[in-house]
């Protein structure tokens, strides 16, 4: 378990899995240039790394995407699943109002709104994700995660 750090998005991430009683491992690691580069440098593979998506809802809430790093979020099963003709992703300024993470940090744990959380239904076993800090990722199992967020895990992704 990684020690409490005092540094804004970092720091939540840190409360907010404690709180949960959630296990993370952080791993710090040079600032990567793309999720495959992040991959490499941890030495997993970019299926194993969730990116933790934004997405604007039409009643102007937003919602978490939790997508597998080799997949890609599908806009028409989404939407179906919510119900909604039309979502979208907010620009990076807008994402940080609404969760306090600047992209490539971005993770429902810790989030200064508790947006719901979907989960895509091919994520599962030890998986790593933004901790809230450039150059760290956080390793978590996805079952216990998505218990402790109550996500909704759905089939919402197509393959890249």
């Amino acid at each position: 378990m990684a020690e409490r750090a005092d540094d804004g998005g970092h720091g939540r991430f840190l409360d907010d899995a404690a709180a949960r009683g959630l296990a993370v491992d952080v791993a710090e690691r040079a600032r990567a240039k793309s999720l495959e580069e992040a991959a490499a440098i941890l030495g997993i593979e970019p299926r194993e790394i969730v990116k933790s998506l934004v997405v604007k809802h039409p009643d102007g809430s937003f919602l978490f995407a939790l997508i597998p790093g080799d997949r890609q979020i599908s806009w028409p099963k989404l939407r179906r699943l919510l119900g909604v003709n039309r979502l979208s992703m907010p620009s990076a300024h807008v994402a940080l109002e609404a969760t306090g993470y600047e992209r490539g940090t971005i993770t429902p744990l810790g989030s200064t709104t508790a947006w719901p959380v979907y989960a895509d239904e091919s994520i599962s076993g030890r998986i790593s994700m933004g901790a809230g800090a450039h150059g760290r990722s956080a390793f978590v199992d996805a079952g216990e995660l998505f218990r402790s967020l109550g996500a909704t895990v759905a089939d919402i992704s197509d393959p890249l």
